[in-house]
């Protein structure tokens, strides 16, 4: 859906994200914050998108160094045109963090509403449509990564949560798709899962997570669930 990739400023040999362009999808998020923080930290150039600007823009004041860009991702559209933009402005992308979604629940089975699924279908959404449109970027990257946060509930789903289990499944095995299709298309890339309970209180070790995809063999990465691991929270 792009087009031919430039050359990229940071050679394949060279391990680590310094230099490279990453897009965070959800980025007003805890979790987006701490990402976006690692990601600087690291020397990266960060793209941070959302859906509310003033979101953004106290994301950029809190996190020097971030670029932010408002996109509503559930509209293919406006996502083709968001890509459009990043390509004429800023070049390629290295990486995604796909962050978009939330919890919604409760009420046994026969309670899993239309509403709570349209919320939660939605994240689902903005995952198809920002792989399906920057995936060429992914290719093209010497060092493409793709990432999103999952749940333990795919595994062991409850009933009152099973909107939601659905929802992670759907993106779980997404994300795994395209690990295959990076297998075999780009060996130099890599989608990977990190799977938890609750994210609250791992936003920290997530953006450390993240930062260290690049630093890993793309064949180490690439198709895995990673558990985020409480334990190592402070570490």
């Amino acid at each position: 859906m792009t087009d031919a990739r430039v050359p990229d400023s940071v050679p394949d040999s060279e391990p680590g994200v310094a230099g490279r362009l990453v897009l965070i999808a959800g980025a007003t998020s805890a979790s987006g914050e701490a990402v976006a923080r690692a990601l600087v930290a690291a020397a990266a150039r960060v793209l941070a998108v959302g859906t509310r600007q003033e979101a953004l823009d106290a994301l950029r004041a809190s996190v020097p160094g971030v670029e932010t860009r408002a996109c509503d991702l559930s509209d293919p559209d406006a996502v083709v045109e968001l890509a459009m933009r990043i390509h004429l402005e800023s070049g390629h992308l290295d990486g995604l963090i796909h962050l978009v979604g939330g919890w919604r629940g409760g009420g046994g089975i026969a309670g899993q509403s239309d509403d709570d699924w349209e919320f939660l279908e939605r994240g689902f959404r903005t995952l198809r449509n920002t792989t399906r449109v920057f995936y060429d970027d992914l290719v093209a990257s010497p060092a493409g990564r793709l990432a999103i946060v999952s749940s333990t509930a795919v595994e062991k789903p409850y009933p009152g949560g099973a909107n939601y289990a659905a929802a992670k499944a759907a993106a779980d095995a997404w994300v795994r798709a395209i690990a295959q299709g990076l297998a075999k298309e780009a060996p130099h890339g890599a989608a990977t899962v990190f799977v938890v309970q609750t994210l609250q209180g791992l936003e920290a070790q997530l953006g450390r997570e993240v930062v260290a995809l690049w630093d890993a063999e793309a064949l180490a990465v690439n198709g895995r669930r990673v558990p985020l691991d409480p334990a190592r929270m402070d570490g």
